[in-house]
Formats: C-alpha cells, sequence, structure tokens
C-alpha cells in the first residue's frame, strides 16, 4: 500500500500542470469550451432550432440561446427521459439527477456520459489531486475514502428504460475502476434505498476500517458519525479513525457544522476541504490549506455567465449577461451554466461571490430562491450563517440546523421568525437573541436600515426546536439523505409552518 499511495500521489501531482494552464489562461479556455459545446450540439433538435452552427462568438451565443430555467428545459429533458435522443445534447443520455431543490416538485437534469467522466469524476481526481499537492506527505491512499451518497431507481417508458437518483448514487454507480479501488462501503450499502437502515449498515461495514477521508453533505455525515461513536462508545473519532486526514464537505454552508466536527474529531489533525458540486455539475474546489475559497474550475466541459443579483428582478429577456472576465471582486452574481449534458445557459439559482480574479476564486453566497425581502432587507444565507456563528460563539452555544421565515404583521411592521434545532442551547437566551440581530445587522446594511427603531422590522423572533425536528421534517417529505436539505431562507412561510406543526409548536 505505500508503493501504491506514492504511485497515486505522483500521478495526481501531474493534473496539478492542467489545472495550472487554465488557471493562467482562463478566459481562452473558456471560449474554447463554448465553441465546443455548441458545436458538438449543432446537430440536436435544440441546436438546429437556435442555429448551434451559426455561432462563432460570445455575442451570437447570448443572443440566439435564450435564458433557461428548468420549466423551459422540462419539455426536452422529459422527451429525452421517455426515450428520444438527440434533442439537447448529441450523446445518448439514460441518466437522469434529481434535484435536491426544496419543493415538492422534482427535477431531473440529465446526465450524460461526457459529464460523468469530465465533469464529475474529474472533479473526484482533482480534490485528491489539490490535496496530494498541498499535503505532499499525504498517506491518504493507504486507506480507504467513506463517500456517504443516495440511491437511484429505474424508470420504465415502454420498451425504454432511463434511471433517476441522487447525483452521488449516479457517480457511485458509474465508478471507473481506479475510483471504486479507494471508496467504500460496498456498492451493495451505499446504493441502499431506505435511508436510516443504509446508516446503520454503513456504520456497522466501516468503523472498524482503515478510513483516511470522507466525503458527504455535512448534516448527514454528522449523523453517521455520532451513530459510528455510539456504536464504538467513543468520544472521538481519532478512537476509531487514527489516520483520517481531510473530511470533503460540500452541498450546504460548513459554517453551522464546523464546531461541532471539530469537537468529534478530537484534534487538529483533520482537515477540511470545501466542493462546489451540485446536481447540475461540479464547480469549485478549495485549493489553498488556510482558506475555504474555492477555485472556479474552468475545464470540466463548462461554460460560465453570471449575472448581476440586482439585475435579477427583471424580465429574463432584459437580464445583462456578462463572461468570467468581466466579473468583479465582492459583487453578489447568480450563476448561468452551459453544460456537456445539455443544459443550455440554465439559471442555476446560486449566488457567488468572486474574492480573486487572478486566479479566480469565489464563496458562495446563497441562492436566488433562498433569501428574505420581504421588507427590502434583501437578507442571504451567508448573512445568517455568518451572524449565527458570531451568536453562537458569544453565548456559548451550538446549532444543528435551522430555518427563517418572515413574520407578516398588519402595521406595515414585520419580523423574522427562526426556528433552531440547538446540539447546545445557550444559557442566557436573550442574550443570544441580542447577539444574533446585531451581528445580523453588522452583516447587511438593508436589515441594519429596516432595524431602525423597530420601524419595519422587529426584533426576530427565536424559537428553539426539539432534537430530531429537522429530522422528521425531511423524512416526512421523503427527503433522507444524499443532498436534500432543509431551506435557510424563504419568502413563505409554508416550511417553517410544517416544521412547526411536525414540532408542536
Amino acid at each position: 500500500m505505500p508503493i501504491l499511495n506514492s504511485i497515486a500521489s505522483w500521478l495526481m501531482k501531474k493534473r496539478m500542470h492542467q489545472i495550472e494552464l487554465f488557471i493562467k489562461y482562463p478566459v481562452d479556455v473558456q471560449m474554447e469550451w463554448m465553441s465546443s459545446l455548441v458545436r458538438d450540439a449543432a446537430d440536436t433538435e435544440y441546436g438546429r432550432k437556435f442555429g448551434f452552427s451559426d455561432i462563432t462568438n460570445y455575442r451570437q451565443f447570448s443572443e440566439q440561446i435564450p435564458l433557461n430555467d428548468y420549466e423551459s428545459l422540462k419539455p426536452w429533458i422529459e422527451r429525452t427521459r421517455r426515450g428520444e435522443q438527440s434533442l439537447l445534447w448529441h450523446s445518448e443520455i439514460r441518466w437522469f439527477a434529481k434535484s435536491s431543490g426544496t419543493t415538492d416538485k422534482s427535477k431531473f437534469l440529465p446526465v450524460s456520459d461526457e459529464s460523468l467522466d469530465g465533469c464529475h469524476y474529474n472533479a473526484g481526481r482533482d480534490m485528491v489531486t489539490l490535496w496530494c499537492y498541498n499535503h505532499p506527505d499525504t498517506q491518504l491512499f493507504t486507506g480507504k475514502n467513506l463517500a456517504l451518497g443516495g440511491s437511484f431507481k429505474e424508470d420504465h417508458f415502454g420498451e425504454h428504460n432511463s434511471f433517476h437518483g441522487d447525483v452521488s448514487a449516479i457517480i457511485i454507480q458509474n465508478l471507473p475502476m481506479w475510483a471504486d479501488f479507494f471508496r467504500a462501503p460496498d456498492v451493495s450499502i451505499a446504493l441502499m434505498d431506505e435511508w436510516e437502515a443504509k446508516l446503520e449498515k454503513i456504520a456497522l461495514s466501516m468503523m472498524d476500517e482503515n478510513v483516511t477521508s470522507i466525503a458527504g453533505v455535512p448534516s448527514w455525515m454528522l449523523v453517521l458519525v455520532r451513530r459510528i461513536l455510539e456504536k464504538k462508545n467513543k468520544k472521538d473519532l481519532r478512537e476509531i479513525w487514527p489516520n483520517l486526514e481531510v473530511y470533503f464537505h460540500g452541498g450546504v454552508s460548513f459554517t453551522p457544522y464546523k464546531e461541532q466536527f471539530c469537537e468529534l474529531f478530537g484534534n487538529n489533525k483533520v482537515e477540511f476541504l470545501q466542493l462546489y458540486n451540485a446536481s447540475e455539475g461540479f464547480f469549485g474546489i478549495q485549493d489553498q490549506v488556510h482558506s475555504d475559497e474555492m477555485l472556479l474550475m474552468l475545464d470540466y466541459g463548462i461554460f460560465y455567465e453570471f449575472i448581476e443579483v440586482r439585475d435579477m428582478a427583471v424580465p429574463d429577456a432584459s437580464r445583462r449577461t456578462i463572461q468570467l472576465e468581466e466579473v468583479r471582486i465582492g459583487i453578489d452574481y447568480s450563476m448561468i451554466i452551459t453544460t456537456n449534458a445539455g443544459l443550455w445557459r440554465y439559471q442555476l439559482g446560486d449566488v457567488i461571490r468572486f474574492t480573486s480574479t487572478n486566479p479566480y476564486r469565489f464563496k458562495i453566497s446563497g441562492r436566488t430562491r433562498q433569501h428574505i425581502n420581504v421588507f427590502g432587507e434583501e437578507l442571504m444565507v451567508h448573512n445568517t450563517d455568518a451572524a449565527l456563528a458570531i451568536a453562537c460563539e458569544k453565548a456559548n452555544a451550538r446549532v444543528t440546523e435551522y430555518t427563517v421565515a418572515p413574520i407578516f404583521m398588519s402595521n406595515n411592521a414585520g419580523a423574522h421568525e427562526w426556528l433552531i434545532e440547538f446540539e447546545k442551547a445557550p444559557q442566557n437566551f436573550d442574550y443570544f437573541v441580542a447577539q444574533l440581530d446585531e451581528a445580523l445587522k453588522r452583516q447587511n446594511s438593508d436589515y441594519e436600515a429596516k432595524r431602525y427603531n423597530n420601524y419595519v422590522l422587529y426584533t426576530p423572533v427565536i424559537r428553539a426546536l426539539p432534537a430530531q425536528s429537522f429530522y422528521k421534517w425531511l423524512k416526512k417529505n421523503n427527503k433522507l439523505g444524499g443532498q436534500y436539505k432543509v431551506p435557510r431562507l424563504s419568502n413563505e412561510r409554508l416550511v417553517l409552518e410544517e416544521i412547526k406543526a411536525l414540532a408542536n409548536i
């Protein structure tokens, strides 16, 4: 195994040359991908409709191809699911990633062979490559990577079969041999459909293995790790997996979970590496040891465009899209992607903020649909995550999950109602509320203005929930496991009221 570790580390380091190339020539790489994507899909039904064969530059690309969301592409996707091919993409598509969206409506995102190989598997290789590059003495390949994923199902449309499920399950099912060699648990367990039974079997099968890295959504990884600790009757993971080096995490903000993982890991040896992966593709990887900024991955078969968040209020046809070379540091942008699975100028719904343009590094700000702007406060997820972390530190508290929605009042003023599940509740609840409110004011000037003298917004209403309240909501809505998560912020009260009803408050 030490020899294998040395060989694998050497191979991963060779990939750094290609990463350095797209860092050095980002605009050229992106324009090559734009040209390649329209060329490959020129003879598809979608490509013929929008004149792909005539597109030679970005101006034509942005003028001829409309901005899309899921609803505008859904008819093409549904036809593909039922067996028609060469509609959005030139190669056969039989796999569809079921979206982890926060509404009951499911989205089925196409996954082509090109996106599996060129995007998802390359990203898996690159997250290890960047780890090895920054940790030349790594022993990562002397043990197993515990990858926590979802499940998939087969659909029957007459004589045609297709498959849908969590993107992590699609990746696991189709893994190349080199990647599957280091992954655990066994596929028969990893792809189980019943989530609670799967967690139990993963815990039993992995608690005595030599695990050197773990990967998965923080909320579900936390459940698994605690179950393993309980079964082994241990306080921290160093007693179970002494060679654990890194936790690769993505899917949700890590801020509410970091302190809990640090405590469970029991020392400073285990590091965290942040990823930006989604059902639609894989977009960013943390490439520095001491910063959780992520490097925008530019050679995964994805062409990026951006819209300033302030322009999102206008109709699609009036929205000004810009290329990578035009973005500025410190501005919130909604991401638009064109992929090698046939998502054309697709409005992802995620908001990012660039921290550097040489190279292009960024942080996730939130989602265009997960914010609160009922009273003009423009509150984003990164505001609430940061403020909650500050309040927890000052009040000596720890939070497991939370969600926020507006309280509508008849006198033109309102408030925000928070449902919080505490792992460790604050001793002085009023102090916690005051610190959260003050932190929100410092994080967001619009919120601060609306809170002035309680003219528009009153003090937040914070409700502590019993343990497992969010888990019960996820289970009731068939959202256990994979990349499913509780929406943090909403302009409506539907989710919040459902959770309150389950918690009997």
